[in-house]
């Protein structure tokens, strides 16, 4: 590179000096500059590099691989950080999501649904999945209603009825016809007395005695100053027209949750059979939230119903019954 700058320097030069020099210039004048650029143009000497001695070159070798094996060390050892550095994180990654997972599974689901319906996904199998506080109708150990057989025959006392005409609403609350009575109407049974709240229909029945079924029956729910339930059970066969029922029929609301009032009154002992014997165990609501400790009182004796009032009912509801629960070995007496 040298050289070819020197040769450019000297061409110019040579330019310079042809283009100032007068025309009748010797020729001898331009020698020395000639001979100057023949020498910058001149290779190079090469530069002596002295040769090692073998212990030299060797000591020079094993130092290389040394410097190549430190190196690598320093390389394998940012990659075992990095790796421990991974798996560290990998682990706390798998600790959070396990107690992710069990706070989760500890923290229960809150569910407030309202609806519920006697088939399909809202049926009875899935009350429990509906409302976080109908687990009962899911877990509890003394459901309603029950296959009522292999009663303890004993001398049940009688169940003292102290019903009297009462003024009555009537209301289709979209799961059955229930009849609110005004307070007064009393039953008493085990030394405590229970105030009839309201009444209602089920079709087919939901009780079964020893595995046989009735087209319908009438639940009369009752409540003791304690708040503790009592149910009252009248199965329903076919035969002559009920007079308190067709009363009923005849104040249907025209559309549900819609009450209504009339201007009469209910005398629920014209609902009771003649015959007064009956079975008892201990049970739970048979609709949401399926709450237990439910004294049951069940009538052995059916009472008739017309079959016009059976049909009546049948088109507004024709089937809202819950299925038989396990009796889980549950106590069940009955009358001599």
């Amino acid at each position: 590179m040298r050289n070819l700058v020197a040769l450019v320097a000297c061409s110019f030069v040579i330019s310079t000096a042809s283009a100032n020099d007068p025309p009748n210039t010797a020729p001898s004048a331009a020698k020395p500059v000639v001979e100057s650029v023949k020498a910058a143009s001149a290779p190079a000497k090469p530069v002596y590099v002295p040769r090692l001695s073998p212990a030299a070159q060797r000591a020079q070798d094993e130092q290389a691989e040394a410097d190549l094996a430190a190196k690598i060390a320093e390389r394998l050892a940012a990659m075992r950080a990095n790796q421990a550095a991974r798996v560290v994180a990998a682990s706390k990654a798998r600790k959070a999501a396990e107690a992710k997972r069990k706070k989760a599974e500890q923290t229960p689901v809150v569910r407030n649904g309202t609806h519920w319906s006697y088939e399909g996904e809202q049926g009875p199998a899935n009350w429990v999945n509906i409302n976080s506080e109908w687990g009962k109708c899911g877990t509890g150990k003394r459901q309603s209603p029950i296959n009522i057989r292999d009663g303890m025959k004993v001398d049940l006392e009688p169940i003292a009825f102290d019903y009297k005409p009462s003024s009555f609403s009537v209301i289709d609350n979209g799961h059955t016809i229930q009849v609110s009575m005004a307070g007064g109407n009393y039953l008493t049974v085990q030394n405590r007395a229970f105030e009839l709240v309201e009444f209602h229909f089920h079709r087919p029945s939901e009780e079964r005695i020893n595995g046989k079924g009735f087209e319908m029956v009438v639940h009369l729910a009752h409540k003791d100053i304690d708040g503790q339930l009592a149910m009252l059970a009248l199965l329903l066969e076919r035969g002559k027209q009920q007079d308190l029922i067709q009363t009923v029929w005849n104040n249907l609301p025209l559309e549900k949750n819609l009450p209504v009032n009339p201007a009469l009154l209910l005398d629920m002992n014209e609902l009771l059979p003649q015959k007064r014997e009956y079975f008892t165990y201990m049970g739970s609501m048979t609709t949401p939230p399926c709450s237990e400790d439910v004294l049951w009182l069940v009538m052995k004796q059916p009472v008739q119903a017309s079959p016009a009032q059976m049909a009546l009912f049948s088109r507004l509801y024709p089937f809202n019954a819950r299925p038989i629960q396990a009796s889980a070995g549950r106590v069940i007496k009955e009358s001599n």
